[in-house]
C-alpha cells in the first residue's frame, strides 16, 4: 500500500480539541442538504413534532433559572426580616416555588425524552430505508462499476458512509434547535432582567470568538498533519503484519523499525501539538467566562442595591450567561457533525444515482423449452469505447457441445463469459440463445440457465452444507452429499470436524484452497444448469484430484453446453470444439487433433506447455 493511500485514508480524532477538527466537507453542502431533507419527506410530520418538543424542553429549561431566582430573593428577604425583627423565612412560599421548578424541569426531561426518542427513530428508519436501498441498488447496477473501484470503497457506502450520517444527523438536528432556542430565550431572559448587565455579558462574546478562532487557525494544520501521520502509520502497521515473513526473510527489520520510528516522530510532533493548543481552549473560555461573572456580580450588586433588581435575578443571570455561551461552542461542533453527515450522504446519493442495468424487457423470450445452442454473431466490445477487446468474433456452439476458450493473457477468454451472462452488452453485433438475442431476456431470467465456476473460488460464513446447498436452495441433505460425491468432495469433508456441519469462517481459511474449489464445483453440480461455464474450475487442486474433478465434471456436461476456459490445454482434449482466441478474435477452431494438425498457434500453445514441464 502506497503512502499516498494511507494519507487518504479517514481517521477519527481524539483529544480536547476534537470537536475542532477539520471535517470532511461536501462538494455541495446545501444541495446536499436539500436533497436529504426532501429523502425525509415521509418523515416531516414526525420531524416537526421533534422540533415542538426540542423548543419546548429548551423553554421549560430556561424558565428554571428564573422561578430559582425566586427562591434565593426569598430566603434573603427572608433572613434580612429576620436580622432587623420585623419577620422570617417563609419556607412554605419557598416550598411551593421548588415544587414548580421541581413540575417544570419534570416536563423539559419528559419533552427531551420523546424528542429523542423521535429522533432517532427517524434516524434509524433513515439507515435502515438507506441500506434496503443500497442492498437493491448492487443487484440492478452493472459488473463495469464494481470491476472499476475497490471492495472497500463500496463497503463504505453501506458501513461507514450509512453509519456516520446517522450519528451525525441524530445528534446535529436535536442540537442545532437545542442551541439556536437556548441563546434566544436565554437572551430574552436576560434582557427581561437587565439591559445593561446584557450588554456588559454581550461584550464578552468577540473576544471569546477571537480566542476560538486563533486557537483553531494555529491547532487545525497540525490535526491535518496528525490525520497524515495516522493514515501512514497504519498503512505501515498493516504491510508489516500481513507481509512479516517477507520481511523477516529479506532480514528488512531494521529497515522497518526506522521507517516507522520515523512516521511515528512525526505523528508525536503533530498529536502533541493539535492536542495541547486545542487544549488550550477549554481554560482559556474559563478564565474568560469568570472575567465575565465578575463584572456581571459587581454591576449586579450596585443594581441590587440601588433596588433596580432583586437578590435572585443576579444568581439566575450569572446562569444564564453560563447558558449563553455553551450553545456558541455546541453550534460550532454541530456544524462540524453536519458537514460530516452531507459529505457522507452526498457518498451515498451519488452511489443510489449511479446507472442501473436493465433488468426487464417489454416482452421477454419464454425461458421453456430452451435446448442451449449459442450463437456470437460479429460481436465487438470493448470496456472503453478507445480500447476494444474483441474486434470481431463468430461462432455457432450446438445443443450439448464442450466449447473451450484458450489463448494468452489478454486474448478475450473472460470477456466472452461476461457478455454471453450480460454482465457487460456488446458494442455491436450480437450473441444469441436458441436463435434469440440475449438482450431480449429479462437478466435473472438468462442468467438462471447458467452455472458457474470460477477461479477466484466463493464462500460464506455458514456451514459446508449451506454453501453447497446455495446452488439450490430446495435441494434435500441427500441431494447435497450426492453432488458433493460427484465433485469427489465428500472424502475430505467427512474427514473435517462437523463434517457437512463445519461452521466455514469469514473467508473459509479453515479450508485449503483446493478443497474450496471442491465445494463450489460440488455448487454447480447441485444446481444443474443447463449451460456450464467453468472459468479454470481446478487451477487450485492437484494432478490426482484434476484427473478425478475432470471425469466427474466430463459427466456432468453431458448432453449440457458447456463453456470451459482453460490455461492447462491437457484437460481440454475432448472438448467438442476448442476456440483459440487471439487479439479479441478466433485465431483457430477445431478439435485438439485437428489445432495439432495445423500446427499453428494452438499448436504452438500446447508444445510450450510440454516443454516447460518437460
Amino acid at each position: 500500500m502506497s503512502q499516498e493511500q494511507n494519507k487518504k485514508r479517514p481517521m477519527m480524532g481524539h483529544g480536547p480539541g476534537r470537536g475542532m477538527m477539520p471535517g470532511e466537507k461536501a462538494k455541495d453542502f446545501t444541495g446536499t442538504i436539500q436533497k436529504l431533507f426532501a429523502y425525509l419527506g415521509s418523515y416531516r410530520i414526525v420531524l416537526g413534532v421533534v422540533i415542538l418538543f426540542a423548543i419546548g424542553s429548551t423553554v421549560f429549561n430556561i424558565i428554571g433559572p428564573k422561578v430559582l431566582s425566586k427562591v434565593t430573593t426569598e430566603l434573603f428577604n427572608g433572613l434580612v426580616a429576620k436580622v432587623s425583627g420585623t419577620g422570617g423565612i417563609d419556607f412554605e412560599k419557598i416550598g411551593r416555588i421548588l415544587l414548580l421548578l421541581l413540575g417544570i424541569y419534570c416536563i423539559s426531561a419528559v419533552f427531551n425524552f420523546i424528542q429523542g426518542w423521535l429522533m432517532t427513530g427517524v434516524t434509524q428508519k433513515l439507515c435502515y430505508r438507506m441500506r434496503k436501498e443500497i442492498s437493491e441498488k448492487i443487484n440492478r447496477m452493472p459488473m463495469k462499476y464494481f470491476e472499476s473501484r475497490t471492495v472497500g470503497e463500496v463497503l463504505s457506502r453501506i458501513t461507514n458512509d450509512v453509519d456516520t450520517l446517522g450519528q451525525s444527523l441524530n445528534q446535529s438536528v436535536t442540537q442545532l434547535i437545542t442551541s439556536i432556542a437556548t441563546m434566544i430565550g436565554v437572551l430574552i431572559m436576560m434582557l427581561s432582567i437587565s439591559p445593561l448587565m446584557t450588554l456588559i455579558a454581550l461584550v464578552i462574546l468577540p473576544i471569546s470568538g477571537g480566542l476560538i478562532g486563533f486557537v483553531v487557525k494555529h491547532s487545525q494544520k497540525y490535526f491535518v498533519e496528525q490525520q497524515s501521520c495516522l493514515g501512514e502509520i497504519n498503512g505501515q502497521v498493516e504491510e508489516t503484519y500481513s507481509g512479516h515473513m517477507v520481511i523477516r526473510a529479506f532480514n528488512r527489520e531494521e529497515a522497518v523499525e526506522e521507517t516507522f520510528s520515523r512516521t511515528n516522530d512525526r505523528l508525536y510532533e503533530s498529536a502533541w501539538k493539535s492536542q495541547f493548543i486545542s487544549g488550550l481552549m477549554q481554560p482559556i473560555m474559563t478564565f474568560v467566562g469568570n472575567l465575565g461573572y465578575v463584572a456581571v456580580a459587581v454591576l449586579g450588586s450596585v443594581l441590587a442595591v440601588n433596588g433596580t433588581i432583586e437578590v435572585g435575578d443576579i444568581q439566575a443571570f450569572i446562569q444564564y450567561v453560563k447558558n449563553f455561551t455553551q450553545p456558541i461552542t455546541q453550534i460550532a461542533q454541530v456544524s462540524n457533525m453536519l458537514q460530516s453527515a452531507a459529505a457522507a450522504a452526498e457518498r451515498v446519493f451519488e452511489f443510489l444515482d449511479e446507472e442501473e442495468e436493465e433488468q426487464t424487457v417489454e416482452h421477454p423470450v419464454s425461458m421453456d423449452h430452451l435446448t442451449g445452442a449459442v450463437s456470437f454473431e460479429h460481436v465487438r466490445f470493448g470496456y472503453t469505447p478507445d480500447k476494444i477487446v474483441i474486434q470481431d468474433f463468430s461462432c455457432e456452439v450446438k445443443p450439448g457441445q464442450m466449447v473451450a476458450i484458450v489463448g494468452p493473457t489478454g486474448a478475450g477468454k473472460t470477456t466472452m463469459v461476461k457478455l454471453l451472462m450480460r454482465f457487460y452488452d456488446v458494442n455491436s453485433g450480437r450473441i444469441c440463445l436458441d436463435g434469440h438475442d440475449i438482450r431480449n431476456f429479462n437478466r435473472g431470467q438468462l442468467r438462471e440457465m447458467f452455472g458457474m465456476v470460477l477461479q477466484d473460488t466463493w464462500l460464506f460464513q455458514g456451514t459446508i452444507m449451506e454453501n453447497i446447498r446455495y446452488g439450490r436452495l430446495d435441494a434435500t441433505d441427500e441431494e447435497v452429499i450426492a453432488a458433493a460425491k460427484a465433485a469427489h468432495a465428500d472424502h475430505f469433508i467427512r474427514t473435517l470436524p462437523g463434517g457437512y456441519q463445519m461452521e466455514l469462517n469469514e473467508d473459509a481459511t479453515n479450508v485449503s484452497q483446493g478443497q474450496k474449489q471442491l465445494l463450489t464445483i460440488a455448487r454447480a453440480i447441485l444446481a444443474d444448469n443447463p449451460i456450464l461455464i467453468l472459468d479454470e474450475a481446478t487451477s487450485s487442486v492437484d494432478t490426482r484430484t484434476e484427473i478425478q474433478i475432470q471425469k466427474a465434471m466430463n459427466n456432468l456436461m453431458k448432453g449440457r453446453t458447456s463453456f470451459v476456459i482453460a490455461h492447462r490445454l491437457s484437460t481440454i482434449r475432448d472438448a467438442d470444439v476448442i476456440l483459440v482466441m487471439k487479439n479479441g478474435d478466433i485465431a483457430e477452431q477445431g478439435t485438439h487433433e485437428e489445432l495439432l494438425a495445423k500446427g499453428g498457434f494452438y499448436a504452438q500453445l500446447y508444445n510450450s506447455q510440454f516443454e516447460k514441464t518437460a
